[in-house]
């Protein structure tokens, strides 16, 4: 297959991401003020700063090493934290900068970890496996951790590789085709008698948004009737702290309307529980499957499935490939960050004024 030429996250935002899951305090950019600007602002919704050393041209040709250093000063004095990342830039690497050198001047009387990525080096994941890698010579997670989220990383590579974002050479980005005809799928099979499964398979923090279609597909069941079996990926005993955390936010405001979903993994490794969904829901049969969150990790969807999706480039694949009932919850990512409760969803709310119609 030909190179992928649409854009996607690099090793650069999948490092800062990684450092915000276990629990940083704050991360340094150490690079241009401009380097992983989006990302940066995304984050610091979620309650990290990001700061950044702004390289200039003449560091280019003289180093900075000392602008890394006042940083590292600056964030303990500013922040008082208690974990701080310190993430590489392609800047930092093509004048050879050593990060940890810089560390070990400073001192800090806090655990600050080197993340030597740049945005070359492949995908994004390459920048994960290496803060987990720091991560754990720094004992913020243990071997057995290590090597899980290792094999998580290969797992989605692979997913990627084969049925999502990185199957085709280019994707172009999908708005979200109407909600109300896949909504009015799901009351009217209700309103028989009929059993809905919710099978959600969402990424980490995006669950927060997900979770509401669980809700919503719930209360239309108690108030017609029919069946709903809820599968979701939020083992609480898995991933990150921060991941941990999300699951059992959810976990228990879903338990507070009584839902308790069948449990199909950790909300890192949804390439992993993709495919425990689409065995553990062909069990039983006769029921309309609503798959939610990162849908294409079942291996084996059909055209009568109703899949929903976060990333407009995946609605774009969905929809290439023909199936019917694909839509989007665009935009979730600046929705759901900083939350701690589960929070609307157009696919959810549609489904409540569908129903109060009926009422």
């Amino acid at each position: 297959m030909s190179r992928i030429l649409h854009p996607r996250p690099n090793p650069i935002v999948g490092a800062m991401y990684t450092l915000r899951d276990l629990d940083a305090d704050v991360i340094i950019v150490h690079g241009p003020a401009g380097c992983g600007f989006m990302a940066s602002r995304s984050l610091e919704e979620a309650g990290v700063r990001v700061l950044t050393t702004a390289m200039s041209e003449s560091d280019l040709i003289f180093g900075a090493a000392e602008k890394l250093e006042e940083t590292i000063l600056q964030a303990v004095e500013l922040f008082n934290p208690e974990i701080i990342g310190v993430v590489g830039t392609c800047s930092s690497m093509i004048i050879g900068e050593d990060l940890l050198a810089s560390i070990q001047t400073v001192g800090a009387p806090c655990i600050v970890i080197d993340v030597d990525v740049h945005a070359c080096m492949a995908n994004n994941i390459e920048g994960v496996i290496v803060t987990m890698e720091s991560a754990a010579r720094a004992g913020l997670i243990d071997s057995a951790e290590l090597e899980r989220q290792k094999r998580v990383m290969r797992e989605t590579t692979e997913m990627e590789r084969s049925r999502g974002m990185a199957s085709r050479a280019y994707l172009p980005p999908r708005r979200s085709p109407t909600k109300l005809e896949l909504a009015q799928k799901v009351l009217d099979t209700l309103a028989a008698g009929g059993r809905v499964q919710v099978l959600m398979n969402a990424k980490k923090e995006l669950t927060y948004r997900f979770a509401d279609i669980n809700l919503a597909v719930q209360e239309a069941a108690d108030a017609l009737g029919g069946e709903v079996l809820h599968y979701a990926n939020l083992d609480t005993e898995l991933g990150l702290p921060r991941i941990r955390s999300y699951a059992r936010n959810i976990s228990e405001e879903l338990a507070s309307h009584g839902i308790e979903p069948i449990i199909t993994g950790g909300l890192d490794e949804y390439a992993a529980a993709g495919p425990r969904a689409d065995e553990l829901s062909r069990t039983e049969s006769n029921a309309l499957r609503m798959v939610t969150g990162i849908p294409h990790a079942l291996p084996t969807l059909s055209m009568d499935d109703l899949l929903v999706t976060d990333q407009p480039r995946q609605l774009a694949n969905y929809i290439r490939q023909g199936h019917p009932w694909a839509v989007g919850e665009i935009g979730s990512h600046t929705l759901v960050m900083g939350t701690k409760s589960i929070i609307p969803s157009e696919t959810g709310e549609t489904i409540r004024r569908l129903l109060e119609a009926m009422a």
